[in-house]
C-alpha cells in the first residue's frame, strides 16, 4: 500500500470514527456516514494528485472540528454554563453502569 494510499485509508478511518462518535450511529442517522462512504468513493477514482490532496486537507479539517465542536461542549457542561445537564448524566451513569456489567432501569415520569 502506497504513502498515499495509507493516508486516505487513515483519514477516512479518523472520519468515519469521529461522525459515529459526535453525531451517532442510530438508523434515523446513517445517512451520515453513509455520505462519507460514497464521498471517498467517488473520490477514489479521481486521477489529480492535486484534487485528491485537497479532498484528504478537506476530510482532515471536518474530523478536526467534528472533534472540537464535542470537546467545547464537554467544556461547557463542565463549567456549567447554564445548560440542561440531566441528559449528560444519564450517559455518564450508563456508561459507568455498563463498564461494569450494570443495566440503569428506566425511569419513567409522570
Amino acid at each position: 500500500m502506497s504513502s498515499e494510499a495509507f493516508q486516505v485509508a487513515k483519514v477516512y478511518r479518523n472520519l468515519l470514527k469521529a461522525v459515529v462518535k459526535h453525531i451517532g450511529k442510530e438508523d434515523n442517522k446513517r445517512h451520515f456516514r453513509e455520505h462519507v462512504t460514497e464521498e471517498f468513493r467517488k473520490n477514489s477514482i479521481l486521477s489529480d494528485l492535486t484534487s485528491i490532496r485537497q479532498k484528504i486537507k478537506l476530510a482532515q479539517d471536518y474530523t478536526y472540528f467534528l472533534n472540537s465542536v464535542h470537546h467545547h461542549k464537554e467544556l461547557l457542561f463542565s463549567y456549567n454554563i447554564a445548560v440542561d445537564r440531566s441528559e449528560e448524566m444519564k450517559r455518564t451513569l450508563g456508561k459507568s453502569a455498563a463498564s461494569v456489567g450494570l443495566q440503569l432501569p428506566e425511569v419513567y415520569e409522570s
